[in-house]
């Protein structure tokens, strides 16, 4: 900063001083009569100017140093020129530097985020082209020794095949979607038992293939939600409880409901989760100790089923017993509609 700037910067300092001036010198000229009274002016404006110079010049010398180390700071380029700021002189320099502070610090959790989502968004990438290919390969495979096979087998094999591919393809459609979430969602009010008909249906040759039996109570199960995202949830549900239920295993679907929600409750008699391992299965990528034993997990599924529920303002629940069970709760919280509250409202003003 330059004197010329910081002059500018106290203009109103200097306005103030110069109506004051003006003032004072035109009562002194109406109040006082002789030949002293213009002395008077020009010894009164002369002295209180050198001391307003004196006052800008030593601020200007005073407050030049913390500006210069400020600037000097700033143009350094350090990513924790934060810590670096010079000490503030008054309490207005504290604020500026506090707020200069907070929004480093705010803008430095925000890059991290960014850097997070995009380590992540590699690291799925990458996970994800692994398992897309064995899929492709195992198709290569079937070709190259087609021969001495039945047409259906192949057609079945390759059926199962792009099935895969077809299941990787949606969790990275729906992986890239989350952040858009809000613009293509609809609530209103659907039967999940169809939802999860279709899931079963989507999946009904893994429960052939594995000769694991179905139970599900037959009577329609209505919950507000978006058909399209909560299809997907119960997708992801259903798959890996089949992917670690054994063969000739059972799956059944549950629904309870009280007072405050109806839930939604896939259970099968799988090889189920350790204790340790069940808090931290919706984290993103982790497969724990069952899905490392298995290497067509990605740990992505889970993941993505968590935040859709959590978006359509329900969530998910896991309780295991490795080696007996595993029971994943959906939760859809009752809402009460508008007229429900009305009727509530006017019964307590009549019971007043």
């Amino acid at each position: 900063m330059n004197f010329l700037k910081y002059v500018s910067d106290k203009r109103f300092f200097i306005f103030i001083y110069i109506a004051i001036m003006l003032f004072v010198s035109t009562i002194i000229m109406v109040g006082v009569n002789g030949q002293n009274m213009l002395n008077n002016i020009l010894y009164l404006n002369i002295t209180c100017f050198v001391f307003a110079s004196l006052y800008i010049t030593i601020g200007y010398f005073y407050r030049r140093k913390f500006y210069r180390e400020l600037i000097d700071t700033i143009e350094s380029g350090q990513e924790d020129f934060a810590v670096l700021m010079p000490l503030s002189q008054n309490h207005q320099h504290r604020i500026f530097l506090q707020l200069l502070k907070k929004i480093h610090h705010d803008n430095r959790k925000q890059l991290q985020v960014l850097h997070d989502d995009k380590r992540d968004q590699q690291e799925f990438i990458l996970s994800w082209i692994h398992e897309v290919k064995l899929p492709i390969a195992a198709s290569r495979l079937l070709m190259e020794n087609s021969e001495n096979k039945t047409t259906d087998f192949l057609i079945d094999k390759f059926e199962d095949e792009l099935n895969k591919i077809d299941n990787y393809v949606e969790q990275a459609l729906y992986y890239s979607r989350i952040d858009t979430f809000s613009k293509d969602y609809f609530i209103n009010e659907i039967n999940v038992n169809q939802v999860i008909k279709n899931s079963i249906k989507k999946y009904s040759k893994l429960f052939i293939n594995k000769e694991i039996k179905f139970h599900m109570e037959d009577k329609d199960q209505l919950v507000q939600s978006d058909s399209k995202w909560l299809d997907f949830v119960f997708d992801q549900i259903i798959a890996n409880a089949l992917k670690y239920t054994n063969n000739g295993g059972n799956l059944s679907v549950l629904f309870e409901e009280n007072s405050k929600e109806k839930r939604i409750v896939i259970l099968d008699d799988g090889i189920g989760i350790k204790s340790e391992d069940i808090h931290r299965l919706f984290e993103k990528g982790f497969t724990g100790t069952t899905g490392r034993s298995d290497a067509k997990s990605t740990g992505i599924g889970l993941y993505l089923a968590k935040q859709l529920a959590l978006k359509l303002g329900h969530d998910i629940s896991i309780d295991s017993e490795e080696g007996k069970y595993t029971k994943v709760t959906v939760h859809f919280p009752k809402i009460r509609s508008y007229f429900q509250l009305e009727n509530q409202y006017k019964s307590y003003l009549q019971n007043k």
